[in-house]
């Protein structure tokens, strides 16, 4: 029976490589879907601000769909059903230029964009009413009401909330395994089918995430300090 030996992993340059190179594949997985989910949160959120009824309900339904219908069926929806739909030139450009991690992005960005937009939104119905009205009176224009006033302090309010999303969607980021992206829990079983220590593998899984994530609140945590209005306690 094998001891305890974290080092025969580390310190194995094969490896040390495969789990560093499926570290690259999480946070280029993790970067490219958060860019992609606050972009569009915040399109969501101006379209829902519009009086369009119509643009209301279509918003709302598409957020009800990515919060109700679970993460990893969305992504398999787009690699194993909407990948196979596109023309044949498509399919064999995409499958030449990393069509698994492109997908994973957009399943993982479009399902966390519902999140993004309803915290900013959140966000925004708790700022003091009557900005928007003494804005425009000053002279900006409905956009610029929303660049310079509003949208600051929505993004301020709702920064717990969406520092807890950007943490769920890093870990969500291991999802992308099952439609064959060599991200770090990827690299994770193919080290371990070939070391056989399951324990030390699955170990320093648990470790990266565990620090990833405690940084990345540390970094909500500071940026709410930063943000926080003087004289707030």
């Amino acid at each position: 029976m094998q001891g305890l030996d974290i080092t025969a992993i580390l310190l194995n340059p094969q490896f040390f490589a495969m789990l560093a190179h499926g570290f690259e594949i999480t946070l280029i997985v993790a970067v490219g879907s958060w860019s992609l989910a606050m972009g569009l949160g915040l399109l969501l959120l101006v379209i829902r601000l519009s009086p369009s009824r119509i643009a209301d309900l279509a918003v709302g339904a598409y957020v009800s769909y990515h919060r109700n219908v679970p993460t990893l069926v969305q992504l398999m929806l787009w690699y194993f059903g909407i990948f196979s739909l596109l023309p044949n030139a498509t399919q064999d450009w995409l499958s030449g230029h990393y069509s698994e991690a492109t997908f994973a992005i957009i399943g993982l960005g479009l399902c966390q964009a519902a999140y993004f937009s309803e915290d900013l939104r959140s966000g925004l119905r708790s700022v003091v009413a009557g900005q928007e009205e003494a804005a425009r009176a000053l002279g900006h224009s409905y956009l610029g009401t929303m660049r310079y006033v509003l949208l600051p302090q929505a993004f301020r309010n709702a920064l717990p909330a969406l520092v807890n999303h950007t943490v769920s969607l890093f870990k969500n980021s291991s999802l992308a395994m099952a439609i064959g992206v060599a991200e770090l829990t990827h690299a994770v079983r193919e080290v371990e089918n070939q070391s056989f220590r399951t324990f030390e593998t699955f170990l320093i899984a648990t470790l990266v995430y565990l620090t990833c994530s405690l940084i990345l609140m540390a970094i909500g945590a500071w940026l709410e300090q930063r943000t926080k209005p003087a004289g707030a306690h």
